[in-house]
């Protein structure tokens, strides 16, 4: 059986530059699509946050900025159905990497929050990458790849290509116009390829060997069922 760790922020918040803080959590699609894809696909999942705190859902993926109506109210549906796992999930410094075919992260602002400069999740993360096993990051989620860090200190997704929220995209929030920074910009600035759609909120998911991202929430499905084809693929 395939098993897949998804790594999930456990912030609440989102601070600006200006000192406020925003709502925040894991975005509703982003987390609720992949798993249930992966469920039907037969994979076994395990949820882990930093300090195995319950994750929060992001209030605002579940309202109009979530899709259509009953989009929103099947991934709503979604979510109770699989609430004790997300109530009860592993702290991420007990999580043994190499046990889990796939390390799955989901987005939300919340990863801008703490995985960007959470250790734990980067050396997963930074030896996850140098050792070839699949690694996936959706929407705001590579935010944590800036966690991951080399022994020169130089980050280890450098030359790397990926993909991930672009400015644009992150524009649409009128709240986002005070970020202290822009997911597109970091990535550049750490030396990640960065790669996106044309046009905003399309989907569009990146591979480069092991590691898979996908831009946006549009990208979540299909995010998912290239990663259930690939490592079925590399299991059959």
């Amino acid at each position: 059986m395939t098993t897949v760790l998804f790594v999930v922020s456990a912030a609440t918040v989102w601070t600006l530059k200006d000192g406020e803080t925003h709502p925040t959590g894991y975005w509703a699609e982003e987390l609720a699509e992949p798993h249930r894809l992966f469920t039907e696909a037969g994979w076994d999942i395990t949820i882990a946050t930093p300090g195995g705190i319950a994750p929060t859902v992001d209030e605002l993926s579940l309202g109009i900025t979530g899709g259509m109506p009953g989009k929103r109210e099947k991934i709503k549906e979604y979510l109770a159905s699989i609430q004790d796992q997300l109530n009860a999930p592993v702290p991420l410094d007990q999580v043994d990497e190499t046990q889990y075919d796939l390390v799955f992260y989901p987005g939300g602002h919340a990863p801008m929050e703490d995985l960007s400069h959470d250790e734990v999740s980067g050396r997963l993360l930074a030896t996850r990458l140098e050792e070839g096993r699949p690694i996936a990051m959706l929407c705001h989620a590579p935010a944590a790849a800036l966690a991951a860090t080399r022994p020169d200190g130089t980050n280890a997704f450098a030359g790397r290509t990926m993909t991930g929220l672009s400015n644009a995209e992150e524009r649409l929030n009128p709240f986002a116009w005070k970020a202290k920074w822009l997911l597109e910009d970091a990535l550049k600035e750490a030396g990640i390829e960065y790669d996106k759609a044309i046009l905003p909120m399309r989907p569009h998911v990146v591979v480069d060997g092991n590691l898979y991202s996908g831009q946006n929430p549009q990208s979540s499905a299909e995010l998912a069922e290239r990663l259930i084809e690939d490592l079925g693929a590399r299991q059959g």
